[in-house]
């Protein structure tokens, strides 16, 4: 299967997701009319939860590797007043819980952020790993630093090898020339 039909693929089945937990959304909404204050609170918030956690499954489809990483940014811009707003929304005692229980959108807007940002805060997609050719690594290095004194080094190295290897040649003819000389010395 080609690349391309694959994501067109996974698009839809995460779009059926998305719009088949919303219809489902609809029918546990319905079922907590019946049950208490309470317990139609806490219904809520794990259907609305759910609903986040399945958003960010939806939006982070991919192949690859999953990238983790922990965002302590996003822990506290996203995962942290929106437990903040859902908890002051439920408990009485919580500041704030006046203004938070009379507007049930804020609730179930914190309930969505908190199912979406506690996976986001660990993970943030998914990374395809390219193969690494080692011509391109060489063209990128940087010129300078401690690769350029490396290789300096490298070619300082190989030049007094050469030079050593000329000098025990250039020796080695004196030594022959003194030779012939002193043998033709004592050949007179």
């Amino acid at each position: 299967m080609k690349k391309e039909s694959r994501e067109k693929l996974n698009l839809f089945f995460s779009s059926f997701l998305v719009i088949g937990y919303i219809v489902c959304t609809y029918f546990f909404m319905s079922l907590t009319s019946r049950v208490s204050q309470g317990a139609a609170n806490l219904i809520q918030v794990a259907v609305f939860t759910l609903f986040g956690l399945i958003i960010f499954y939806a939006t982070r489809v991919g192949e690859g590797v999953p990238v983790k990483r922990f965002s302590a940014i996003v822990l506290c811009v996203l995962d942290i007043p929106a437990l903040f707003a859902i908890i002051a929304s439920l408990a009485p005692a919580f500041p704030l819980h006046d203004a938070l229980a009379s507007q049930p959108v804020i609730l179930t807007f914190a309930c969505v952020a908190l199912g979406y940002g506690i996976p986001y805060t660990f993970l943030s997609g998914f990374e395809l790993k390219e193969e690494i050719d080692e011509d391109a690594v060489k063209e990128a290095m940087l010129e300078g630093g401690i690769a350029e004194e490396l290789a300096a080094l490298e070619n300082e190295e190989a030049v007094e090898e050469t030079v050593d290897e000329i000098a025990d040649e250039v020796a080695s003819e004196e030594d022959i020339k003194e030779l012939e000389a002193v043998d033709g010395a004592d050949a007179e």
